[in-house]
């Protein structure tokens, strides 16, 4: 499906930070889509390496056409709006988004799209560890478990049930979300905060909810993430910066284990 013009009606974006030793594999999950219908966006987040000549190198033979942007400001946040709203003004209808550390399945764009074409205005996907990484059955099974349990919690928070939102709080992964353009465009889009702030997908969810009662979760729409953060801070920090950043680490450049 194309838009007036020829340019996709779907676009991909994913925001990168020296990923040049692992961005290839996420390049080539995209590639290998059962629907290619759709244009990729990689925004280069002020990397300091060959990020951006790997995914040069990766366009020349894509299947689908891939756009290299840049963005200063440091931190997903800003580079995910800038994605965003680059691939908007391109003329995209239909967003997804993944990072540059995580292998969606095969049929992920086109589970996005279908979920979309049923008249979700928000779809947040399951998120899995990546096999490549030979997660332990502790990272296996019990993280994935103990992401469910924190969710419901965050289901049933006060602060997740105003009456001001419209639809109800569901587990969303910023690796794993796809959205109407229209929906980001009206919400706000995605918070320019930096990785210290609040969670930016939880408040993308958040500003969603306020403007739309189409927002779902999907469990057939999979990403595999990396286990990175989890392996360098153990899973009681982890779990605490994804819990309103309740743990900082003291050296602020390793909040960019990202």
């Amino acid at each position: 499906m194309t838009v007036p013009g020829g340019a996709p009606a779907l676009w991909a974006v994913v925001p990168a930070y020296n990923e040049e030793a692992g961005i290839g594999a996420t390049l080539a999950a995209l590639a290998s889509q059962t629907d290619t219908g759709f244009a990729l966006v990689v925004v280069d987040n002020a990397s300091t390496d060959a990020t951006a000549a790997v995914v040069r190198r990766f366009a020349a033979g894509a299947p689908f056409p891939v756009h290299l942007v840049h963005e200063d400001e440091r931190g997903t946040g800003a580079a995910v709006d800038t994605g965003f709203r680059y691939a908007i003004e391109c003329g995209a209808a239909l967003l997804v988004r993944t990072d540059a550390d995580c292998l969606p399945a095969a049929d992920w764009v086109a589970t996005a799209r279908r979920e979309l074409a049923r008249g979700a205005e928000m779809v947040c996907g399951r998120s899995l560890p990546r096999r490549d990484e030979s997660p332990s059955p502790a990272e296996r099974y019990l993280l994935p478990a103990v992401v469910r349990i924190t969710a419901l919690y965050g289901r049933y928070r006060a602060r997740h049930r105003h009456p001001r939102y419209r639809a109800p709080h569901v587990l969303c992964h910023g690796h794993n979300i796809a959205l109407t353009a229209g929906l980001y465009l009206r919400c706000g889009g995605a918070p320019r905060i930096p990785l210290e702030g609040p969670p930016e997908d939880v408040v993308l969810l958040n500003r969603a909810r306020e403007h739309s009662d189409r927002i779902v979760r999907a469990e057939r729409m999979v990403v595999r993430a990396s286990l990175r953060r989890l392996r360098a801070w153990g899973a009681r920090r982890t779990l605490l910066w994804c819990w309103d950043r309740r743990y900082r680490p003291a050296d602020p450049k390793q909040v960019h284990v990202r």
